[in-house]
């Protein structure tokens, strides 16, 4: 018993030391140096994070800028066309009016004989 109690004293102090030197190696910096890089990080994160926000205005100012030059685009398209469908609607009834003043001549005459 006293083997095996020597055995799992010389486990646990060995466990103990590996511990320590664990920690001691992967011990975090003192808390100046902690929260210069906390900040470091920060500030970086910021900055690329601005870099992106940056990217994705221009994105979004050259989309507004096709669509609004594709919608212009289209409207002018559609008053041209209203226009052209104006003349043709006024040529038709300009045509129509001559017609009907054509045929109110000759009723007239044929009501005059």
């Amino acid at each position: 018993m006293s083997e095996r109690l020597g055995s799992t004293l010389a486990a646990l102090v060995a466990g103990a030391a590996i511990g320590v030197g664990i920690g001691i190696l992967f011990a975090p910096d003192e808390g100046k140096k902690t929260r210069k890089k906390i900040k470091r990080s920060f500030d970086e994160s910021k900055d690329e994070l601005s870099d992106k926000i940056d990217d994705l205005k221009k994105q979004v100012r050259n989309v507004v800028s096709r669509k609004a030059d594709s919608f212009e685009d289209g409207i002018e398209e559609f008053v041209n066309a209203a226009g052209k469908k104006r003349d043709e609607v006024i040529s038709a009834l300009e045509h129509k009016l001559a017609e009907l003043k054509k045929q109110g001549k000759e009723l007239a005459e044929n009501a005059k004989k």
